[in-house]
């Protein structure tokens, strides 16, 4: 679903901002770029944003530039104006997390679906006529008292959530051997050796057990064991009986 996203900067006037844009893109995985109209001639190429792509240039390369937002806009089917100001009149307005979460359920739910953010200018961000041509508004929920963003910052987070949404907490988890959780059966196994072991050290008096064993069974839960960890902790408890049994062989 990532190549089915675009990210569009309407008149960006630093070149730099679109160079930390690709990079902000890539580093999420997006490679859609779409410029509407630069400030300066052919910014894709110009230096200072090679310079901040830092290793990006492919997304910088494949960058499309519009005339209007019109025709960047022509082959989407869901648009989020992405703006920090209420507007009075346009459309729906949500977070960039529920934005996300849209995007997810739109492109899932339709063949041919593709969707894009809209960035405005770094000064002064969209005007209520691009804003209308979207069909949502989204904003970052940032301090309401400094809630501005640098273009390519807001571009960067908004990449972020769309990736978590679009490919899910699991695909996000660092990939790795998984261990194997212990069974029921095992953790019934560890409880009463465990036990065994507390009263051994004397740390349990099985004539006032109070509830230490309820929480002990409470935290084993809580910490999700994998068979190997119980293997390790009835080991522990092991040495524990057979230190105890030593010491009281050795006073006696």
């Amino acid at each position: 679903m990532l190549s089915l996203v675009s990210f569009v900067m309407v008149e960006p006037s630093h070149p730099g901002n679109v160079g930390s844009a690709a990079r902000a893109l890539k580093t999420m995985g997006f490679s859609r770029l779409v410029l509407v109209n630069p400030r300066v001639a052919d910014a894709a190429n110009h230096p200072e944003a090679l310079a901040l792509a830092s290793g990006a240039t492919d997304v910088l390369a494949a960058a499309r530039v519009c005339a209007t937002l019109e025709e960047a806009l022509a082959p989407v089917t869901m648009a989020f104006a992405m703006t920090a100001r209420l507007r009075d009149l346009g459309p729906p307005a949500c977070d960039m997390r529920q934005a996300a979460e849209l995007v997810r359920d739109h492109l899932a739910g339709h063949a041919g679906a593709q969707a894009a953010v809209v960035l405005g200018t770094e000064r002064s961000g969209l005007t209520n006529e691009q804003v209308a041509l979207c069909h949502r508004i989204c904003h970052i929920p940032a301090n309401p008292e400094y809630s501005s963003l640098n273009v390519a910052q807001a571009l960067q987070l908004a990449a972020y959530e769309l990736r978590y949404a679009l490919l899910g907490a699991e695909q996000l988890a660092v990939a790795g051997p998984r261990a194997e959780p212990a069974s029921g059966e095992a953790v019934e196994a560890l409880l009463a050796h465990w036990e065994e072991a507390l009263i051994a050290v004397g740390y349990l008096d099985p004539r006032h057990p109070k509830k230490l064993m309820p929480r002990m069974r409470h935290l084993f839960a809580r910490a999700g064991l994998s068979r190997e960890e119980t293997d390790l902790l009835r080991g522990v408890c092991t040495a524990m009986i057979a230190q105890s049994r030593k010491i009281s062989h050795g006073s006696s």
